[in-house]
């Protein structure tokens, strides 16, 4: 890495402990309740690409140890160079070898199927995707089951692919396989742990 470029990475967490904990707790309930917007708002400098809670949230969960796979629009943005100075990370260029994958605003996702889904023996070891999306709103879209929702939840998500939920009930059946992803607006994340079901309701 150059020295201009390290000259302009812009700072991480303005308090480092504090800002990775508090984004690690909002990754975490997210999960545990999926298709529940969580905020996502720990101050920290933030690179020009992609949506800041995606970034905060990598900021929190990446180390040295870590590979992560970006989309294109992100992989020749600053944002690479600003995760690898911050967490260290490893950058790949095979989905499937990537522990933590980030999709940014206009790139096309790869097929769910060409991420790491584990194993039944390590189903830890799956890619955990992060895509940026312009936003969401309660209601008809999706519905979403499973542990962590009382009934159902309703969901409308802009911006994924057409056919991301008919991708998603193929990772569903593969339990305990499969990618857990979250999606990352301005200021707020949503998980999907693998073990939500998503029925989309436009094409039922």
């Amino acid at each position: 890495m150059s020295t201009d470029t390290l000259q302009g990475l812009v700072a991480g967490f303005d308090d480092e402990a504090l800002g990775s904990q508090a984004s690690f707790r909002a990754a975490l309930h997210a999960l545990s309740h999926p298709g529940q917007p969580v905020a996502m708002d720990a101050a920290s400098g933030l690179p020009v690409a992609g949506q800041p809670a995606a970034a905060r949230l990598l900021l929190a969960l990446l180390d040295a140890d870590c590979a992560l796979w970006l989309s294109p629009t992100l992989s020749a943005s600053p944002s690479a160079a600003w995760l690898r100075f911050h967490t260290g990370v490893r950058l790949v260029n095979d989905p499937a070898q990537a522990q933590f994958a980030w999709v940014g605003a206009g790139d096309a996702c790869p097929p769910l199927a060409a991420f790491n889904a584990g194993t039944d023996a390590d189903p830890e070891a799956s890619t955990t995707l992060v895509l940026d999306v312009p936003g969401w709103q309660a209601g008809e879209g999706w519905r979403l089951s499973g542990p962590g929702i009382r009934g159902e939840r309703q969901l409308a998500v802009q911006g994924l692919p057409a056919d991301f939920a008919a991708q998603w009930a193929e990772n569903h059946a593969a339990f305990p396989r499969g990618v857990d992803a979250y999606l990352a607006s301005a200021d707020a994340l949503v998980g999907l742990p693998r073990t939500t079901r998503i029925t989309d309701t436009v094409e039922a």
